[in-house]
């Protein structure tokens, strides 16, 4: 089967998507920024741990997509990279992993 460019990208976009989670997150879980130093690190842990192990499963299923292996996997990352201002990167994933399903093992 052809190799096309839709789940090549919708594994860049999930990648790019988990690692802004991943770093807002781990900034959000050290105190560093404007968050941190007003709210203190009590309750906003409650927000910056999942934000940190949503980051990790988006980036394992954009290196999934790229590698065109696990399409459950892949849409799983996908659908983790939703979370956040940058949804619209998790949305284009979405669309391309599911229009690229025939190209995953």
């Amino acid at each position: 089967m052809e190799k096309t460019w839709k789940p090549t990208v919708a594994g860049v976009l999930a990648i790019i998507a988990g690692a802004i989670q991943l770093i807002i997150g781990a900034l959000c879980a050290t105190g560093v920024g404007f968050l941190g130093g007003i709210f203190g690190l009590g309750w906003l842990s409650a927000i910056c741990v999942p934000l940190i192990v949503f980051g990790i499963i988006a980036i394992a299923g954009g290196a999934c997509a790229l590698a065109r292996t696990a399409w459950g996997l892949a849409l799983t990352g996908s659908i983790f990279a939703l979370i956040g201002p940058w949804f619209l990167l998790g949305l284009l994933a979405i669309i391309f992993v599911s229009l690229g399903r025939r190209e995953f093992k």
